[in-house]
């Protein structure tokens, strides 16, 4: 049998003030560069965050395919659990450049509020990243989170 340890590693992702991620512009533009290791795949990434909504960081929950990727509420939840978290933000690309969400999008949405719920972790929105240049798509601007 073997047994592992959990733990935490922090990478330098960008130097200088972060501001707070209380807006889906800001949301974006913390994520937007994450995506250019493969840009024509989807990614999806959490973004742990303090009582006042400052990152911990950005961590790559999953990569997927052109059209989509597996999410599962326990593996977006892991980092927020492990930084003591009071709130998280979720991010994924769409290879594509369109920003619409899929239903898939809206029913792992629901299930990421639900999951957070449960552990006293808020989903403050949900962000889908066209391409470099497009404008973002928020979950919370259209009332779905």
């Amino acid at each position: 049998m073997r047994i592992f340890e959990a733990s935490l590693q922090y990478r330098l992702v960008r130097e200088g003030s972060i501001p707070s991620l209380d807006t889906p512009e800001k949301i974006a533009d913390y994520v937007r560069d994450a995506f250019d290791g493969d840009p024509t795949v989807e990614w999806f990434i959490v973004i742990p965050l303090n009582t006042k909504n400052m990152p911990f960081g950005r961590v790559l929950v999953t990569k997927g395919t052109a059209t989509s990727c597996l999410v599962n509420p326990r593996e977006v939840l892991r980092p927020c659990i492990l930084c003591n978290a009071t709130a998280f933000a979720v991010a994924h690309n769409h290879p594509s450049g369109d920003t619409a969400p899929s239903r898939a999008d809206i029913q792992v949405t629901r299930q990421l509020r639900e999951a957070g719920k449960t552990m006293g972790i808020s989903l403050i929105d949900h962000v889908i990243i066209g391409d470099a240049y497009s404008e973002s798509y928020s979950f919370c601007e259209a009332g779905l989170v």
